[in-house]
């Protein structure tokens, strides 16, 4: 077993799961209006007596409240222990958020216990029995190698059962979310995640009440290019199911993509006091990285430091995470203190982050705040342990078959020796490996568990450009990156700073000005903030 595997099993046990399902039992309490289910009608044949129960289960599967979803389908079994596709849904619960990555070993055996049992209950119809086999797929073996594989097998069962029951609504909808499941980061013409959406964009015309429909649309246009396509979806989501916690959630993925912070901040506060009052740690911890990534893109950094307490305070204190959040929960408990010191540029606090053991890419992220800290605070010898270490975490994703983290840890790897060796005064060598590390990371794409990089490579590209008295190169590398990350503190002002040394003094101002509006409700004055007013003659 690798050392992977192992680290991601004593992780998964630090949370008692079984205290998790204890403590979400209330699904049966909130009304339909709230969670969704007035509009999800999936047919089966279980006893009529369970319909309503069903369809709220699958409801909540639809917005990703995992640990609620089995709690429903299970009391369906009670009143009907025949109904196999309670199995079903309890199979595809413990699946969780298909954009999460690998799965771990706890995950699949459990989905496929609930596979087992689906196979051995009752008398399915055909096309119940399609359903079932579809999801069989996703849990044919346990290892990680093979995940892709088993996913576009999944795909194509889903695909199957549409073409057989074309007026089957849900079949459609589970469709359009496993074919952009397959999408792969690199395919820069998004064709998997339009496909999805050329599925689901009828439906919700048709029916704009479905909470599937406008959760899969977001997450089908979660995507620079595409994000604006999903702003009514987004702006429509959280009031289809205003008790759960990622459909409050959700919006902010639009929401950050097209640079809509005050949004963003204020689905987010709603999405973490859901979470808080249903006890489920894992989805708070993800709506507060959200809040902290959009209040330090305003300057409102002492909001930002609260977040930050309340996420540390959080950890301490949770002892179950619900199934499918654990991931976003331990990428949130590294990405909070992270985001918090480099946003800021308070590099001497990054260099002194502590790192505590987790998944490698989570671990990663604390050893790329410290090296990159160390490095631009002029200490390049202190960022060397953590640039070595970002290596090993690296190679362990690597022989884990991870090929989307393994590829985001070496960026970060990159990253930081580009920074290391900048500072010991080998600039042009550092800006080489930079220019590298950034064309490396534009081929690829955030993962749906974060609001955005860190940092991203070609804005940090831009102020090392800065650094070595080349502004002429570095404002390209400042608008490229606002093109993709709209309405970045950091890129606004490296933007505005590099007009200024070129003499467009038409571009400083426009950018100095965009600063301040999007900073408009800064809570602290950042020196960034100071020379923008200084510049457009504010102070």
């Amino acid at each position: 077993m690798s050392k992977y595997v192992i680290t991601l099993i004593s992780f998964c046990l630090l949370f008692k799961t079984a205290a998790t399902f204890a403590q979400h039992d209330n699904h049966g309490q909130l009304a339909a209006d709230q969670i969704g289910s007035t509009n999800v009608k999936f047919e089966t044949s279980c006893a009529p007596a369970v319909s309503d129960e069903f369809n709220r289960a699958v409801a909540l599967l639809h917005s990703f409240w995992f640990a609620e979803a089995v709690a429903g389908f299970e009391q369906v079994l009670t009143t009907d222990a025949n109904c196999a596709m309670a199995h079903w849904g309890i199979a595809l619960s413990h699946w969780g958020n298909p954009f999460a990555g690998l799965r771990s070993p706890v995950q699949l055996s459990r989905g496929k216990a609930a596979i087992d049992k689906a196979l051995s209950t009752g008398s399915p119809t055909q096309r119940e029995q399609a359903w079932v086999d579809a999801a069989a797929q996703l849990f044919s073996d346990d290892q990680s190698s093979t995940q892709r594989a088993r996913v576009l097998a999944y795909e194509q069962a889903m695909e199957n059962i549409v073409k057989a029951y074309p007026e089957d609504r849900e079949a459609t909808i589970f469709y359009a979310l496993a074919v952009n499941q397959t999408a792969l980061p690199s395919d820069k013409t998004y064709a998997q995640q339009l496909k999805a959406a050329s599925l689901l964009e009828p439906l919700f015309h048709e029916d704009p009440q479905h909470p599937g429909l406008a959760h899969y649309i977001i997450h089908a246009y979660d995507h620079p290019p595409l994000a604006e396509k999903a702003l009514d979806a987004a702006r429509r989501y959280a009031a289809l199911a205003p008790a759960i916690p990622h459909a409050l959630h959700m919006p902010s993925h639009t929401f950050t993509r097209v640079g809509l912070w005050k949004e963003s901040i204020e689905t987010n506060l709603r999405s973490a006091e859901a979470a808080r009052e249903s006890s489920t740690a894992g989805e708070e911890l993800h709506a507060l990285d959200y809040q902290t990534y959009a209040y330090l893109q305003t300057a409102q950094d002492k909001a930002a430091s609260k977040v930050l307490e309340r996420a540390m305070a959080l950890v301490e204190g949770v002892d179950s995470i619900a199934i499918g959040a654990t991931g976003a929960g331990a990428f949130a408990t590294a990405a909070i203190p992270a985001r918090y010191t480099l946003e800021r540029g308070a590099f001497a606090e990054a260099a002194a982050l502590t790192v505590h053991p987790g998944q490698p890419y989570t671990e990663a992220i604390t050893h790329f705040a410290r090296a990159l800290g160390a490095a631009r605070s002029g200490n390049p010898q202190a960022a060397a342990a953590d640039v070595e270490r970002l290596a090993v975490l690296r190679d362990r994703m690597i022989e884990a078959q991870d090929a989307y983290w393994s590829e985001q840890v070496e960026i970060q790897r990159q990253v930081a020796t580009a920074w290391m060796v900048f500072a010991e005064g080998k600039h042009a060598e550092g800006i080489a490996q930079l220019e590298a590390a950034a064309a490396m990371e534009d081929k690829t794409d955030k993962s749906a568990v974060s609001p955005g990089p860190l940092a991203p490579a070609r804005e940090l590209l831009g102020f090392m450009l800065l650094d070595a008295e080349r502004p002429d190169q570095a404002l390209p590398a400042f608008e490229a990156t606002m093109i993709k990350e709209p309405n970045r503190f950091l890129s606004l002002y490296g933007a505005a700073r590099a007009a200024g040394a070129v003499g467009d003094a038409e571009k400083e101002q426009r950018y100095y000005r965009q600063l301040l509006e999007v900073a408009g409700e800064a809570d602290t004055d950042r020196p960034e903030l100071q020379r923008a007013k200084s510049a457009l003659g504010l102070q």
